[in-house]
């Protein structure tokens, strides 16, 4: 302790400190690795020819910090963790439900419906659900290019007819009369043909907003 705190004092006799006290007052050193400096003032009286206040700088050895287990994206590493101070949230962005994460797409081209991507996908299996109801739809055309594919599918999984294909049909449509009577007509239907089960014929804008519209239906 006395090897690693020094004291720099006046030579007044007015304004002593007690080291006594102040290494009572400090708190316990473990490691002298790393020093950080307090600094005290006191008020000298007026008949010292040396100026007005005076200052004891004491050397303490700063903590060692330790570091927070952190297993989220990347393990602990030299070159994203500072030994110098525990606090390395900035380093990783803490990402909850509610949150947004914007970063490149490369190239994978989903059509947003201007949905979040729950929102996104009921409003797709609601429109699938429909058009294999009643054959035939009117929806704005990014909707009916973004369904187009869910309802192949839904007939390519029908064409196979076993029963986990129909039970994957059915987590995917709402009404399980539609799974049945697809999965029975689908067959005879489409038996000889390889995809292309739908067709999209454009129509008039739509009044109010000028959407452009689309008719799709099942081949």
């Amino acid at each position: 302790m006395a090897s690693s705190c020094h004291a720099v004092m006046a030579t007044g006799s007015d304004s002593r400190w007690c080291m006594a006290s102040l290494r009572s007052a400090l708190p316990s050193i473990t490691s002298p690795s790393s020093s950080t400096f307090l600094r005290f003032s006191a008020t000298i009286p007026s008949s010292t020819p040396s100026s007005s206040s005076q200052r004891v700088r004491i050397s303490l050895p700063k903590p060692k910090s330790v570091l927070r287990s952190f297993t989220g994206l990347a393990p602990q590493h030299p070159l994203f963790f500072s030994t110098t101070s525990s606090e390395f949230s900035h380093c990783f962005t803490i990402i909850d439900n509610g949150g947004r994460v914007y970063a490149m797409r490369h190239g994978r081209r989903v059509p947003k419906l201007n949905r979040p991507p729950d929102q996104r996908r009921a409003l797709i299996r609601g429109l699938t659900t429909q058009l294999l109801k009643h054959g035939r739809i009117k929806t704005t055309r990014a909707r009916a290019s973004a369904i187009r594919k869910y309802v192949d599918k839904m007939i390519t999984l029908a064409k196979d007819g076993s029963l986990h294909k129909r039970r994957q049909a059915l987590g995917f449509i709402y009404e399980k009369q539609i799974v049945h009577a697809l999965f029975a007509e689908v067959p005879d239907r489409y038996g000889e043909r390889n995809g292309g089960y739908t067709r999209i014929i454009r129509t008039l804008p739509r009044r109010g907003d000028n959407a452009p519209m689309a008719y799709i239906e099942l081949v």
